[in-house]
């Protein structure tokens, strides 16, 4: 055989190869991109709590935020608007309640589809979660025996106490930040408790939390919150990169447009700190 006849042989051959590896390529391509797109929609939380049936809804005893009336049923401001949103969605809501240090490690186990109970959107929360736009006001307060009310007006006056504060909240953080001497509890009612009970000087817990819990009319009418470490925003949290948030995004601001989120935040008075939608 000639050498031209063997290298038209060989330029053939390797054409054919060639021919053959992009014909694959572009089959392997197509293949991911299908697989992609599966990927994707397998993925939308909206349509795996819509196929369950079910909104799993992540809270705590936090009142006014959620808390159960006489009957056992979970209400408030939280509560009522996860209802609302859970019934435009089409589905059920159950409510489910989690060790609030355990919150992100809930949300991606699938234990719960949504972190809703008055949470601090702090660096930890939005690194970790897919959380809404700020729908209310909030601060850490300082709450002590209300005849030592006049005497705790600063950080400053506070440094001798010691604090309960709720494990893995916004208030353990001000505790930290402020060097202050602190117990970790299971919730923030559990550290209202320790101060009632005399086995704490003083506790951190939110300032809606303060307005519906302690002083005149309420369960402990001899405990008054007097600083504010903090000023901070409410959000909801769901997985990363989950479409459920930008979903609840757009019922809230339904819901503020026509005025229902107005009615229950004045049934559970913490209207002064809804923000404008």
């Amino acid at each position: 055989m000639s050498r031209k006849i063997l290298a038209l042989l060989l330029s053939a051959s390797i054409m054919a190869a060639s021919f053959v590896a992009c014909g694959s390529k572009g089959a392997e391509e197509a293949g991911d991109a299908a697989t992609g797109a599966q990927t994707e929609t397998a993925e939308s939380d909206l349509a795996y709590i819509q196929d369950k049936g079910t909104l799993l809804v992540g809270i705590t005893d936090f009142a006014p935020m959620d808390y159960k009336d006489d009957g056992g049923e979970w209400i408030g401001f939280d509560a009522d608007l996860a209802k609302k949103v859970a019934e435009n969605l089409g589905v059920e809501v159950e409510f489910v309640e989690i060790d609030w240090d355990n919150k992100i490690l809930e949300l991606q186990n699938k234990s719960i589809d949504v972190v809703w109970n008055g949470m601090t959107l702090t660096p930890e929360v939005t690194s970790a979660m897919e959380c809404t736009k700020p729908y209310l006001n909030n601060a850490q307060v300082v709450v002590v025996p209300a005849d030592l009310a006049d005497t705790v007006k600063s950080p400053e006056d506070a440094a001798g106490l010691s604090f309960a504060v709720e494990s893995g909240s916004a208030g353990e953080a001000a505790a930290e930040e402020n060097g202050f001497d602190y117990v970790a509890v299971k919730s923030q009612a559990d550290a209202v408790m320790e101060v009632a009970a005399g086995t704490s000087d003083a506790c951190i817990i939110d300032l809606l939390m303060a307005g519906a819990m302690i002083g005149e009319g309420t369960s402990y009418p001899d405990l008054s919150h007097t600083v504010e470490l903090t000023t901070e925003e409410y959000g909801i949290g769901c997985r990363k990169g989950s479409d459920l948030a930008a979903y609840i995004n757009e019922q809230l601001k339904a819901l503020y447009n026509d005025g229902t989120i107005k009615e229950i935040a004045t049934e559970y008075g913490v209207q002064e700190a809804v923000v404008a939608w």
